[in-house]
């Protein structure tokens, strides 16, 4: 069992508890750790085998890793499936509209019996909701609006709840033997901000010991295919996984064939049959004077390539394209003229300019943060907890951020080899102002301004609050750019464009936050603000630090949005980092 599914268990029971109307604070503990289970880098269910003591984990108590070990040797919680002959599971489902919590879901079960979607659309055709105390017609309309999302919405994963899933059943498969290539391609390789299922190649002597080693994995839920050369199962958080067997000399041609994404090989493929050669998973093949290429066998013609991917790219006459580029936005073009950006990547990363600590709503102190962010090998990291308006993050005020900037001084006397730099994320409020006075904005090192609230404004009223927070001197970043939380939230309307070009213009950087859920801006965003020339910061936003990691899944987003190291402050190194904060003030 991997922790992303502990976590999923406990958050099932968190809902569960919050509709029944449980003390909150119970409810808030088990939410707390399955966020810190789902992000901890170690497998829960490995620690449990070798009998550590889980209490030793941040916010685990006694009781909590009692929770957790159930759940690892059954898969399930006994006081969850109590619960669960009370409230039916698509109640849970309910939880997943946006602007749908808890509180107004007990509301909904209590005063109308809904106990599902479908239930809940039937009530509003019938003009019942609106008729609920707290509920009117707008209201309704928002709520209508996120079961028709919700409706249209493929199941898919989040691209780091995929990793977590995927990584172990690599190394099954790879403890079995006989494997000599063993890769992961489709969006998974394409680094996506979600993935819908997996597909996974292998070469290997012994096909039939392979699959059925894939067929007997743990977390098999169930098996839906089993050829010979290719399986395909479900495996029990919902994710399906094709296993795919091919030989050496069509590795590279399938590689790229299962990577796609469709535009691009279709791309491929046109400029193949331009050169007489018909480019598919088995290989690289001449098509024979005389004859079409749809009219020949799958393997027919002479081979002129296959087991390398730059053999595909080669016979079209293209540079290696990275797979995050595969698109079709222009990667095939610029392959062509031998104009591929050099993309940023993870080691190029200097600093983390968005973190927060127990200040407001991380998890460990500034000092530990910072150890971390050495660690890491960063020459740098900006402190930089909420402001005052976020109440449920425990925001700071003008008092509590003197108090901290004291601490931040005695943190830079112990710690030596970092720089500390001390900042906020600053709330923009709906007027645009920004949420801590200017004397206070002006002992900070750096501002990150962030929309937290009133996120249901119309897009010219959200693009003037925002656009009168960048002219303001202090900020220097815009902080997760339009709101969006990945399949929870909505981006809330926002004239990027305008943003773009303003940021530009008063030197402010936009973030792109990579925090898995949020990945804002997404990969399009981020390529149409490098087009326009404004500076991006890759920020962890990491509430604790076993979050820096989350740094790579931003670097997936920009490589996807053709970023180089050129286009990302925080790949400056200390002295740059100085001198271009020094130039916004």
């Amino acid at each position: 069992m991997e922790n992303i599914e502990i976590a999923r268990i406990l958050n099932d029971y968190a809902d569960l508890l919050e509709i029944k109307g449980e003390n909150p604070f119970r409810t808030r503990s088990y939410r707390r750790a399955a966020q810190i289970i789902q992000s901890y880098p170690k497998r829960l269910a490995q620690l449990v085998a070798e009998s550590d003591d889980l209490t030793q984990l941040p916010g685990i108590g006694a009781s909590m890793a009692a929770h957790i070990r159930e759940i690892v040797a059954s898969g399930t919680l006994q006081s969850l499936q109590a619960l669960r002959k009370e409230f039916p599971a698509s109640m849970t489902e309910l939880l997943e509209l946006e602007g749908l919590g808890p509180k107004r879901t007990r509301q909904l079960h209590e005063a109308l019996g809904v106990r599902s979607i479908v239930e809940l659309e039937k009530a509003i055709e019938a003009g019942k909701v609106e008729k609920l105390p707290g509920l009117g017609k707008k209201s309704v309309e928002k709520i209508r609006q996120a079961v028709d999302r919700a409706a249209k919405r493929p199941k898919r994963f989040k691209l780091a709840d995929a990793e977590q899933l995927v990584r172990p059943l690599l190394d099954y498969l790879s403890e079995g033997g006989d494997i000599a290539r063993l890769e992961v391609a489709g969006s998974y390789r394409r680094r996506m901000e979600t993935v819908g299922d997996i597909d996974i190649l292998a070469v290997c002597s012994k096909p039939r010991p392979v699959m059925e080693r894939f067929q007997a994995y743990p977390d098999v839920e169930r098996v839906l295919g089993a050829g010979s050369t290719r399986g395909t199962v479900v495996l029990r958080s919902g994710l399906q996984v094709d296993l795919r067997i091919v030989p050496e000399v069509s590795y590279g041609a399938a590689l790229s064939y299962f990577t796609g994404s469709k535009a691009h090989n279709i791309n491929i493929r046109k400029l193949g049959v331009e050169r007489g050669l018909r480019i598919n998973e088995y290989g690289i093949f001449r098509v024979p004077k005389g004859k079409k290429a749809e009219d020949l066998g799958p393997e027919e013609g002479r081979r002129i390539g296959g087991a390398k991917e730059e053999d595909v790219f080669r016979a079209v006459g293209l540079d290696w394209v990275p797979p995050e580029l595969r698109e079709d936005r222009g990667e095939v073009e610029a392959a062509a003229k031998h104009r591929l950006p050099d993309l940023i990547a993870l080691d190029d990363i200097r600093g983390d300019l968005h973190m927060h600590s127990r200040w407001t709503d991380g998890r460990h102190t500034i000092e530990e943060m910072l150890r971390a962010c050495k660690d890491r090998g960063y020459q740098y990291c900006a402190m930089t907890d909420h402001s005052q308006a976020v109440r449920v993050a425990g925001g700071l005020g003008e008092k509590d951020v003197a108090k901290q900037l004291e601490e931040i001084a005695q943190v830079r006397g112990k710690i030596r080899g970092i720089a500390l730099l001390a900042g906020s994320e600053v709330d923009i409020l709906s007027d645009g102002t920004l949420d801590l006075p200017d004397d206070i904005l002006e002992q900070l090192d750096i501002v990150v301004a962030s929309v937290h609230s009133k996120m249901d404004m119309t897009t010219s009223q959200m693009t003037r609050r925002v656009l009168k927070a960048l002219a303001h001197p202090a900020v220097n970043i815009l902080g997760h750019p339009t709101g969006r939380q990945i399949g929870q939230r909505e981006p809330f309307a926002i004239d990027l464009e305008e943003v773009f070009h303003a940021a530009k213009e008063y030197g402010v950087a936009v973030e792109l936050n990579s925090q898995p859920q949020r990945l804002d801006l997404n990969d399009i965003q981020v390529q149409r603000a490098r087009e326009i020339g404004v500076k991006i910061a890759i920020s962890g936003d990491a509430h604790g630090v076993e979050q820096l990691r989350f740094m790579s899944y931003g670097i997936d987003q920009a490589r996807r949005g053709w970023l180089e190291k050129k286009d990302v402050v925080n790949t400056l190194t200390w002295s740059q980092i100085e001198k271009w904060l020094r130039g916004r003030r």
